[in-house]
C-alpha cells in the first residue's frame, strides 16, 4: 500500500460548521470524479497497527486541473478525536493520503443524472458537477437536489442553475420537501440515481426510489460493490 505524504496548503472556511482542507497533489497521485480517500493524521502509522481514531474516509471534493487535493469535512463544537485534530491543524501541516479510488463516476450512458446528498455529502458531487458543465458528452441533463437543515448550503458557486446546460441544482431545509422531490424525481424510470449521505439517510432514498419503480442497477451508491447487496436489498412495499 503507498501512502502519500504532502501538506495543507490552504483552509477554507465554507460556513460556520464546514472547513475544505487544500492538500499539495503529490507526484504521481491520481484521482478521477466522484473519489474517496483515506485521509490520515502524523502518528497514524507510529505503531505496530495504524491507529484508526487518526484515520477518516473521505471523499475528494475537488478535480485534479484544480491543482490541490480538497477534503471538505464538517467539524462541530462537539467533535471526534479526529477532529478535534483537524480542526487545530494550520496551513503547512502534514496529512497522509491512501487507498483512493471512485465508486461513483460520472456515467455518460445518454441518460438523466440524479444527485441526491444530504449536508456535506455534496462535497462528493462537486466534481462531477464540474466534470459535467466541462463537458456533458453521453449525458442528457443532471438535476442536483441537497438537504441540509442548517441552511448554510454548501458550494452555490458550482451548485446554481444553469439552464443552457441542462443543469439543475435544488436545495431544501427540511425531510418532507426533500423526499416528495424524491418521489417527484423517480417518476424518470430511466435516470440514474446517486446517492451520498449517512447509512440511514441512503436507506431512506433506495426505500423511496425503490417504491416508485426505480431498479437497483439505477442507483449509485458511494460504497464498495461487495457492500452494495445490502443496501439496494430493501424490501418494496407493495
Amino acid at each position: 500500500m503507498q501512502i502519500y505524504w504532502t501538506k495543507i496548503n490552504k483552509i477554507i472556511d465554507e460556513t460556520p460548521e464546514v472547513k475544505t482542507y487544500m492538500l499539495d497533489c503529490p507526484k504521481d497521485f491520481t484521482w478521477e470524479e466522484g473519489s474517496h480517500t483515506h485521509f490520515a493524521m502524523e502518528g497514524f502509522n507510529a505503531g505496530e497497527k495504524p491507529n484508526r481514531s487518526l484515520v477518516r474516509h473521505m471523499s475528494i471534493s475537488t478535480l485534479p486541473h484544480e491543482d490541490s487535493i480538497g477534503i471538505t469535512t464538517r467539524i462541530k463544537e462537539q467533535c471526534s478525536e479526529f477532529k478535534t485534530i483537524l480542526r487545530n491543524l494550520e496551513v503547512g501541516s502534514d496529512v497522509a493520503l491512501f487507498k483512493t479510488h471512485s465508486n461513483v463516476p460520472l456515467k455518460r450512458e445518454d441518460k438523466n443524472v440524479y444527485l441526491l446528498s444530504s449536508g456535506v455529502g455534496l462535497a462528493t458531487f462537486r466534481p462531477l458537477v464540474l466534470d459535467y458543465l466541462d463537458r456533458a458528452d453521453n449525458v442528457n441533463q443532471i438535476h442536483s437536489l441537497n438537504i441540509d437543515s442548517s441552511k448554510d448550503f454548501l458550494f452555490t458557486d458550482v451548485f446554481a442553475s444553469a439552464p443552457d446546460k441542462k443543469f439543475t441544482s435544488q436545495f431544501v431545509d427540511n425531510r418532507k420537501d426533500y423526499y416528495k422531490e424524491v418521489e417527484n424525481l423517480a417518476a424518470d424510470k430511466d435516470g440514474l440515481f446517486y446517492v451520498v449521505g449517512s447509512d440511514e439517510f441512503l436507506v431512506q432514498n433506495i426505500a423511496v426510489l425503490r417504491e416508485q419503480g426505480v431498479k437497483p442497477e439505477q442507483i449509485m451508491l458511494d460504497k464498495h460493490p461487495h457492500m452494495m447487496p445490502e443496501f439496494l436489498s430493501v424490501d418494496v412495499v407493495k
